[in-house]
């Protein structure tokens, strides 16, 4: 089984805005993160889960709700560099999981 195109396109999408520093805006507006990713990795890797752990498609493999994912990803690295910012819903442990590449993915 392959991914849709169209979530290929929203994490390519996701991931473009991410490394050109313009994710989330207006919500990182002003907020460098990239120049953190030396330092703290595992910030971009949990806004990277958020990201991917929201994610909705139809039975067509279309993304229903990529906006929602990239503003939940921005609010975490907004929040990790800005402790007062107040998100407009806490987090749920679902949304922040860390999930496995199976053991099979590192074979082939």
């Amino acid at each position: 089984m392959k991914v849709s195109k169209y979530l290929s396109g929203a994490v390519r999408q996701f991931s473009y805005w991410f490394v050109h520093g313009t994710l989330g805006y207006p919500i990182l507006k002003g907020i460098d993160y990239l120049n953190e990713l030396d330092e703290d990795s595992s910030c971009m890797e949990q806004a990277f889960s958020i990201f991917m752990n929201n994610i909705e498609l139809d039975h067509a493999g279309n993304v229903l709700n990529y906006k929602y994912c990239e503003k939940r990803a921005a609010e975490y690295i907004r929040r990790y560099f800005d402790p007062d910012y107040c998100l407009d819903k806490p987090f749920v442990d679902w949304e922040l999981e860390l999930h496995p590449v199976s053991n099979a993915a590192y074979s082939q």
